[in-house]
């Protein structure tokens, strides 16, 4: 069984997924494999530079990040050109992490599968859920950004009523870690009874 954890930015995905990892669950984090995909040698920088140019390399020829970001936000062709070189890489991943996991089931930890569509990849989507002003405090103590650019990556994202309409299992974490460690020791229970009664 594959379970695609997603939420909002600061709805606490990471916090949910290493208590899922304590319980003996393999989880993989999306977002480290994209990360990764343009690490310097990989098969992705060099398509990325074929693709873009050496301009946005460091001194370092590291990628600027930073750049990268800027020039995405404001350009979609570039945007996409980004997600062709990524997207593919970040799926082999996926799937080799999958084939490898000996857990009872496995976590594929994906912020955005509202708005990529790819709810169907999953048996089951578990959303970790919070309202937006907590969402806020979160991000703005952790990230150091101020309310405004949160604000801005929350209303890139999907609405929170849009990703709940693909949930098929909710953790409400909007109180203290206590509570949410407990909410998942339930979802994992009720996980290994699917597995079990399947």
């Amino acid at each position: 069984m594959i379970i695609g954890l997603t939420g909002g930015i600061g709805s606490g995905k990471s916090a949910a997924a290493s208590f899922f990892m304590d319980l003996g669950i393999n989880v993989l984090d999306a977002d480290h494999v994209s990360r990764d995909a343009l690490e310097i040698n990989s098969p992705g920088y060099e398509l990325f530079i074929n693709a873009f140019g050496s301009s946005y390399l460091d001194k370092n020829n590291l990628i600027d990040r930073a750049k990268l970001r800027s020039t995405i936000f404001s350009n979609n062709d570039k945007k996409l050109q980004l997600e062709n070189i990524i997207h593919p890489i970040v799926k082999e991943s996926i799937l080799d992490f999958i084939k490898k996991s000996k857990s009872p089931y496995t976590i594929i930890m994906v912020p955005l599968i509202f708005e990529t569509n790819t709810a169907n990849n999953y048996s089951r989507i578990l959303i970790i859920d919070c309202d937006i002003d907590t969402q806020i405090s979160r991000t703005t103590h952790r990230d150091a950004q101020n309310t405004s650019e949160v604000m801005n990556i929350i209303n890139k994202q999907a609405s929170r009523e849009e990703r709940l309409s693909i949930a098929d299992d909710i953790i409400l974490n909007s109180s203290s870690l206590d509570s949410l460690r407990e909410q998942v020791l339930t979802l994992h229970n009720k996980y290994m009874e699917i597995i079990n009664n399947g």
